[in-house]
């Protein structure tokens, strides 16, 4: 344990252990900031001081916090600057235990200052490990609530107000949550320092607030259909503003419509979007703010990221978790609601669309833990967002399915309506839900919510469902005798069975329980051939060898974007171990050896993919490129030039594929592996990408299906 304490400390030591945490959480929580940080740009650190109101839970006279393990605490002080004993723990280095003078009483109040410094840009010391959740350097900085960069108490379910005066280089404006003060300029200290400007936010309603994002930001205030819309853009994209605050606009006025109003009536909602540098999540939802990552920012918004991030506004700002083992409700019905909002612009095939990037998701770590164990999970992750964010998803989804529109609808704004402001648990959803099941339908089977919930809450496991039947001719028509078998042994829930027919189609719901059971359906029309289908509006969660190639491809891209090429390929074989003609998987195996330099082993791998299934269509002009470039970087220009041809008879323009074939027939390719962005952005050789990155967290695009992105991570990344 490493010891911290001033040198002139006048009480007796408290007892400080990390094991003063108490059993339901923290025994102290923070209900008021008043912070005040400097952005280090040259140092690329942050100085803090923060005053802290902390109220007593239980009797205890330690205060436990969590702050960033990089951050180096100077002192600790009470109100008449008696400083006081603190520790970290050596093996959850996150957690701060201080010691207090005496012994409060639940209900009691305490104000302590913490003064702390360092750099906070370190990912591999992140809350989070691996994903940066702050950052400083010399051109931008930005510091999420979730990096804990100020000291937090039982993260992520408190709620607590605050003033947050944040200080930059003149340079730099700062966008946060929060109301916020004219900025007021400050001399630099020190020969040679620049000029400084304060920005003070005002946080006084209850929430987790706390996020501000500073660089060369560009305010334009946007009017769109009566709202008033911030948007804080680099200078240069400026114009792009105005197609954001439109679309924000849209969710907005939907979601207000389909869960609630955010803001008390007859206020109108206040949200402000804004840029936020890339090396972190793609983007972030805090209280009336919405960040998206620069290579998320382009001229056309990319509104399945936009509208899952400005859900978070409802389900996790307004309505919280009560522990990080119930954010399914928060960052699952988020992940849902954009799915909602695609159905709403783009119909039933924008929502088909996005169960079924879900359903990828969740496939990638079907088999880890069950989505009401998630507090194992670190936040942000690929983990963590293939088990709350997308088997999440489609578990509202399935809920959807089960007892109809009107009633999900109903249940989403009551359970709004009742928890605004407060947090709430799963077992507490559970039993609003149970209200809401309607009788089942004549000879459909009733749905059990304990049931229902236990399988796709507390359990592992994905059904893959197989089939076989026999049609029998009977006096008035045919009769479908089958059976229908899943591995998981306590899988218990109706499962539709359509038989088309030459006439129409019979559809019958079928109490699937066990491993194995048993169906029949009459139909008056003759059953085609083939023609029986379990589950025909994918409205289950379900696995095929078709997904599961595409979600160990996704595992393979996600260890792509982090540099892991030896790691990537092993779960690229992974997929053709399932499906030998996988060109999606072939061709990302051929991505990762051409980044390796491996060019032998790569172009064999994109000739391959051309001979594999070609799904997706985009495969065939990118490998076309690719060899075409490993023919340039090996003198062979005839060849480069034949393969960039190929790729422009194709008149395939995915991820802006046509220029680029235009561009290294004129010029050979030269190796510049360090573009940073989509083909369609830089024109940067660029190849798509097949399976959607996850919605908010994921280094790629969350609707790379549209907007194709480079499954490398630049070499130039922070």
């Amino acid at each position: 344990m490493r010891f911290l304490a001033a040198a002139f400390l006048l009480v007796g030591s408290a007892c400080l252990s990390v094991s003063a945490q108490s059993a339901n959480g923290y025994p102290f929580r923070a209900s008021n900031y008043d912070v005040e940080a400097q952005i280090q740009a040259n140092d690329q650190t942050i100085t803090v001081e923060a005053r802290v109101v902390f109220i007593a839970t239980e009797v205890s006279r330690n205060v436990l916090v969590e702050l960033h393990p990089d951050l180096h605490i100077q002192s600790i002080k009470i109100t008449n600057g008696q400083p006081l004993n603190f520790e970290r723990d050596d093996h959850a280095p996150l957690l701060v235990n201080v010691g207090l003078p005496e012994v409060l009483a639940p209900g009691k109040s305490i104000s302590l200052t913490f003064e702390y410094s360092g750099p906070v840009s370190n990912e591999d010391d992140s809350p989070a490990r691996g994903i940066r959740l702050a950052s400083v350097d010399k051109t931008s900085a930005y510091l999420l609530q979730p990096a804990r960069w100020f000291p937090l108490t039982d993260y992520p379910a408190n709620r607590y107000t605050g003033t947050f005066k944040i200080i930059v280089p003149d340079t730099f404006a700062v966008v946060g949550t929060g109301r916020a003060d004219a900025p007021t300029s400050m001399p630099g200290i020190g020969r040679g320092q620049v000029a400084q400007s304060a920005y003070v936010f005002h946080c006084d309603k209850a929430g987790p607030v706390g996020t501000f994002v500073a660089g060369p930001l560009q305010l334009s205030q946007q009017e769109s259909e009566g709202l008033t819309i911030p948007v804080y853009t680099p200078p240069a994209q400026a114009s792009t503003a105005a197609a954001y605050a439109s679309s924000l606009t849209n969710i907005l006025s939907f979601y207000q419509e389909t869960f609630g109003p955010l803001a008390d009536p007859p206020n109108q909602p206040q949200v402000t979007i804004a840029q936020m540098p890339d090396g972190s999540l793609t983007g972030f939802s805090a209280p009336g703010l919405v960040l998206i990552s620069a290579r998320q920012w382009s001229a056309k918004p990319n509104e399945e990221l936009l509208a899952e991030l400005t859900a978070g506004q409802w389900w996790n700002n307004r309505v919280m978790p009560a522990s990080l083992a119930d954010e399914w409700l928060s960052d699952g019905l988020a992940s849902y609601a954009g799915a909602m909002y695609a159905e709403q612009s783009a119909g039933v095939a924008g929502l088909h669309k996005a169960l079924e990037n879900f359903a990828v998701g969740s496939l990638m770590f079907d088999d880890t833990i069950p989505i009401s164990q998630s507090q194992h999970v670190d936040q942000f992750t690929d983990r963590y967002r293939s088990i709350v964010d997308d088997k999440g998803a489609m578990v509202f989804h399935m809920l959807r399915s089960e007892i109809g529109d009107d009633a999900f609808t109903s249940l989403l704004q009551e359970f709004y309506k009742q928890h605004t402001g407060k947090n709430v648990t799963l077992a507490e959803f559970e039993k609003l839900a149970a209200t809401k099941v309607p009788p089942p339908a004549k000879g459909d089977p009733p749905l059990n919510m304990v049931s229902f919930f236990s399988q796709w809450l507390n359990s592992t496991g994905v059904p893959e469902f197989k089939m076989d039947y026999i049609v029998y001719r009977v006096p008035k028509g045919f009769k479908v005798v089958g059976r229908i078998k899943q591995d998981l042994d306590l899988f218990r829930m109706p499962v539709e069975v359509r038989v088309d027919t030459e006439g129409n189609p019979e559809t019958k719901k079928i109490l699937v329980t066990g491993t194995s059971t048993e169906f029949e359906v009459d139909t008056f029309g003759r059953p085609k051939p083939n023609g029986v289908t379990i589950d025909p509006n994918n409205n289950l969660l379900k696995s095929s060898p078709k997904l599961r190639v595409r979600a160990l491809v996704a595992r393979g891209e996600s260890m792509a974007q982090q540099g892991k090429y030896y790691d990537a390929v092993q779960e690229y074989q992974r997929a053709l171990d399932l499906q030998s003609n996988s060109s999606l998987a072939l061709f990302r195996t051929g991505e990762a050896m051409f980044y390796e330099k491996n060019y032998n082993a790569a172009a064999n791998s994109f000739r391959a993919a051309l001979g594999g299934d070609l799904d997706p269509k985009w495969l065939e002009v990118w490998s076309h490129i690719y060899i075409g470039q490993i023919y340039d970087l090996n003198g062979q220009r005839a060849r480069a030039v034949n393969e960039y041809q190929l790729a422009q008879h194709l008149n395939d323009n995915t991820a802006g594929a046509q220029e680029v074939a235009a561009m290294y027939i004129q010029k050979p390719y030269s190796g510049d592996l360090s573009a940073p962005a989509s083909a369609a952005a830089t024109g940067s050789g660029t190849p798509a990408s097949a399976t959607p990155a996850s919605q908010t967290s994921s280094p790629g695009d969350a609707n790379s299906s549209d907007k194709p992105v480079l499954k490398k991570r630049p070499e130039n990344s922070p």
